[in-house]
């Protein structure tokens, strides 16, 4: 059975376990077209109120999926991309924010720009 999109993942680090999902957004031209796709991970430790929103918005030599590129693939034009669905990814991602200061018990919803996290974690992950 293939597992559903809108429900949150579990990502077990130490003795904290967190939430994780991934969203697809953007705005409709009006005419069949769209434009501003962006690929959202959005993290929460278990039972926690505050969010994190790491967020990829497509631009120049930033790819995300837009019909041509598969769901939770982010990448540059260098050929570099990460795929969002993986654990291992998401782990490197939740690493940084915490290291830059997340705080999971926080209430409120921070939101990091993804690219700005992108080539540590390509550089972490070994891609």
């Amino acid at each position: 059975m293939a597992r559903s999109e809108k429900k949150a993942r579990r990502l077990v680090v130490g003795e904290e376990t967190f939430l994780w999902s991934l969203s697809h957004t953007h705005s409709a031209l009006g005419d069949g077209r769209y434009e501003g796709c962006r690929e959202t991970l959005i993290i929460r430790a278990f039972q926690a109120r505050g969010r994190l929103h790491i967020v990829f918005r497509g631009g120049p030599d930033r790819l995300v999926p837009d019909g041509f590129m598969p769901s939770g693939a982010v990448g540059t034009d260098l050929g570099r991309t990460l795929n969002l669905h993986e654990p291992g990814t998401v782990r490197a991602f939740l690493d940084l924010a915490v290291h830059q200061g997340w705080c999971a018990d926080d209430p409120v919803v921070e939101e990091l720009d993804g690219w700005s996290l992108f080539d540590e974690v390509i550089t972490l992950r070994g891609v």
